[in-house]
């Protein structure tokens, strides 16, 4: 391979460099009207009046929106496949507010300060109503959420409104409950994983302008272009054939932005007024009014024989939705299905539960996307069972965990490949990731060494897990590429698959370039545009290397064949005789040739003979989800005077087929690590008894550095991917998912204590050490 499995630059790396405009508020009109929202400084309450008449009259304002003058259509603004998989229980506006920070009104104004000073005079008349804030108590709670009547879900999922459930799912494969029964030593454990923040670096942003057509144009920092044109449309109650969605270069989402954010705001000023406006979140807004992830108790037994077999998984679990129901299903859903299959080999499994609404910040897409909860759970347990049973946690794993060639029923029941089938794994490298991950951290020395004390009170352990992802969702997301071949040979390559700062444009480039065996600088790549380029899902689900790299790989093996095709005909050849090697078409015999450039000049366009424009179009529908592997080991180092605990080393030992950019995947690994050590040890969204939100602010929300942890060492198994672009599977989210369950083993195989809590933190391990020692 030439041009994949490549570290090459990434194509719009030197330009965001040099601070070309690329953002969306780099995009929008000097002059566009500036649109802010009033939100609600109340966890729940129903809006008895609320009076513009001051605001509206203020200099400077030029329109404002209530509940009064918004249509009254009920969409979901998760931007995910079609049926939409969550609750349908948002309104532009509405007479109902659900948390501190939902939108009361939207103030358009000539500039940042008007908007802010209207927002002041605008009068409101609340009925203060009693907020759910505990997500254990929020089923069948007397305060009712979401007391209206147009809520509805596009298939069942467990939907009941009136006792606060967003949805419910529940699934098994044999008698779970009569082989725990049965089984020689039982875990019976209970985990909670706490709601974190994205915080990308660019807030959410859009702009919104009408063209010379009469369309809206609509400019934003989204994952999913053409998901957010249909709930735009759906929304205002308007044709998408009116509306154009453009990404621009993100700068960071991690899941935030596949939802719908300021932009329908953006809309409604631009079509009442006739003019360009914008939208750009503050950092409090963020934190506040967008979305976090779903909180989640996870009750989980395992059932074993003493000998190490696993014989049964039960995992029960109840997620926190927040005041909306995005993702609510299928974060929970996913729980299960990027967890349990790791251990195929049981006799029975049972994965279940409710997803609940609360008057919490709305829980969203994340990276991750639940398997993170899950896999804190799961591997946490793991060791708990190694640890009764007096068994090597990595020799436990490597007895029952999945291997290349096998299949788990959880596969086919949760919809994780094949028609009614379940997919066989066709690259799976965890025993060598084991192997390999085991040896750089020196495992076997460490973990048994019972002299663990360095200096006076300090002392060290080191924890291990295993954790699966999926690459797309099969049977559902489809991405799809046009190539063009222009005079003097070089390519336009035109993706819906959204870069978000993740490199997919060079990837896919190199993709597309290693097909026609020509220069990834012959490639000119134009993406995430509703109007002009295809269709593709958008980037989520780890779906963009494998869904559209298979796309885009079709793609310009078509144009290829269209480049044989031609060039036979000019050098008089039959196609069967004919070759193409990225620069010269030729006899196989070598006697006829003609170059790429002299064709596209003179026999296809600029008046040549044939007159013709080669232009290929295909696409891809995944009929699979090869998951990726990784193996996570972490060396902590623990004070037993305060609880005081840093990371001295993080491994990650990963099987994601083909790295097409090892580079780029290693960006991903890293990335994606330290933001899992940030939900295990720092981040937490925290709220008062109010419901107003502590954490809302970067004094107060801690995210890590790379400072904080000093060596982060990945290394990328050797592996291929069958049905994946030249071997590959996803990266992009299999970094985060490890690194809580990794950081509570260390912790303790130090100091004697679990930690079943997030985030893991030093009072926390203090008290546990205080307690155990009372004991």
């Amino acid at each position: 391979m030439k041009q994949v499995n490549k570290s090459v630059p990434k194509i719009d790396g030197m330009g965001l460099a040099k601070g070309k405009p690329a953002f969306t508020d780099d995009l929008a009109d000097s002059n566009a009207i500036i649109v802010k929202v009033l939100r609600s400084p109340h966890a729940f309450a129903r809006i008895k009046n609320i009076n513009v008449d001051k605001a509206t009259k203020y200099p400077g304002v030029e329109c404002i929106f209530t509940h009064k003058d918004v249509p009254r259509n009920v969409f979901t603004r998760a931007g995910q496949g079609y049926p939409e998989p969550s609750p349908k229980d948002k309104f532009i506006l509405d007479e109902y507010v659900r948390y501190v920070g939902d939108e009361l009104a939207i103030v358009a104004a000539s500039t940042d300060e008007v908007a802010e000073q209207a927002m002041k005079l605008i009068e409101v008349d609340y009925e203060v109503l009693e907020p759910v804030l505990d997500f254990e108590k929020a089923e069948n709670n007397k305060s009712v959420i979401h007391p209206e009547k147009e809520p509805y879900t596009m298939f069942p999922m467990g939907f009941d409104a009136s006792k606060n459930i967003a949805c419910t799912y529940d699934m098994h494969v044999g008698d779970v409950d009569e082989v725990l029964k049965n089984s020689e030593v039982v875990i019976d454990k209970t985990y909670y994983t706490q709601a974190q923040a994205h915080v990308a670096i660019e807030t959410h942003s859009s702009t919104a302008y009408i063209d010379h057509y009469e369309r809206l144009n609509i400019i934003t920092s989204t994952q999913t272009p053409v998901h957010l044109r249909r709930i735009i449309g759906e929304a205002l109650g308007m044709p998408i054939n009116k509306i154009r969605v453009v990404k621009p270069r993100v700068g960071g989402a991690f899941g935030g932005k596949q939802q719908i954010h300021g932009e329908l705001f953006c809309a409604l000023v631009t079509l009442k007024t006739g003019r360009p406006s914008k939208c750009i979140y503050s950092r409090k807004e963020v934190f506040e009014s967008s979305f976090s992830r779903h909180a989640m108790r996870l009750n989980i037994k395992i059932g074993a024989e003493k000998s190490g077999k696993l014989k049964a998984i039960d995992l029960r679990v109840l997620s926190d939705t927040g005041a909306y129901g995005e993702h609510a299903l299928t974060v929970f859903m996913i729980a299960g299905s990027k967890t349990l299959p790791l251990y195929n080999k049981v006799d029975a499994v049972h994965f279940g539960g409710t997803v609940v609404y609360t008057n919490h910040t709305p829980g969203g897409a994340y990276r991750g996307y639940g398997a993170i909860q899950g896999n804190f759970a799961l591997e946490s347990a793991m060791d708990e069972l190694a640890n009764k049973l007096n068994i090597d946690p990595l020799e436990l794993r490597k007895m029952n965990m999945i291997k290349e060639g096998e299949t788990s029923e959880i596969f086919k029941i949760m919809g994780e490949g094949g028609e009614g089938t379940a997919q066989i794994i066709e690259s799976c490298k965890l025993d060598y990731c084991l192997k390999r991950g085991s040896e750089m951290i020196k495992w076997n020395n460490k973990y048994q060494n019972k002299n663990k004390k360095v200096i006076d009170d300090k002392v060290r352990g080191i924890g291990l897990a295993i954790a699966m992802q999926g690459s797309g969702i099969p049977n559902m997301d489809m991405g799809a590429a046009s190539l063009k071949l222009n005079d003097d040979g070089f390519f336009n390559l035109l993706i819906g698959a959204t870069d978000l700062g993740t490199g997919s444009d060079t990837i896919l480039a190199q993709i597309a370039a290693e097909a026609l065996n020509v220069p990834v600088e012959d490639i000119v790549v134009y993406s995430s545009d509703s109007d002009l380029t295809p269709f593709d899902c958008g980037a989520y689900a780890s779906s963009t290397t494998f869904v559209s790299g298979n796309g885009v790989k079709k793609t310009a093996e078509k144009m290829k064949n269209l480049i044989i095709s031609e060039g036979a005909k000019h050098l008089k050849i039959d196609v069967s005789d004919t070759i193409f090697d990225g620069k010269i078409i030729k006899s196989k015999d070598g006697e006829n040739s003609i170059s790429l450039k002299e064709i596209s000049k003179g026999w296809l366009y600029n008046y040549g003979q044939a007159q013709k424009q080669l232009l290929a179009v295909d696409s891809y529908v995944g009929k699979k989800s090869p998951p990726p592997y990784m193996a996570g080991f972490a060396e902590v180092e623990v004070d037993t005077k305060t609880g005081h605990f840093d990371i001295l080393n993080y491994t990650a030992v990963v099987d994601c087929g083909t790295t097409i950019n090892p580079k780029l995947a290693l960006g991903q690994m890293e990335g994606g690590l330290l933001q899992g050590i940030g939900m295990a040890v720092y981040e937490d969204v925290k709220y008062n008894k109010y419901g107003q939100m502590l954490t809302n602010n970067l004094m107060n929300y801690k995210i890590p550095t790379r400072e904080d942890v000093p060596n982060i060492n990945v290394e990328f198994a050797d592996s291929y991917e069958p049905s994946g672009p030249y071997g590959a599977k996803s990266v992009g989210e299999i970094g985060i998912d490890t690194p809580p369950a990794v950081i509570a083993n260390a912790i303790f195989n130090a100091v004697g204590v679990r930690i079943t809590d997030l985030p893991i933190t030093p009072e926390k391990v203090l008290l546990a050490m205080k307690k155990k020692q009372i004991k």
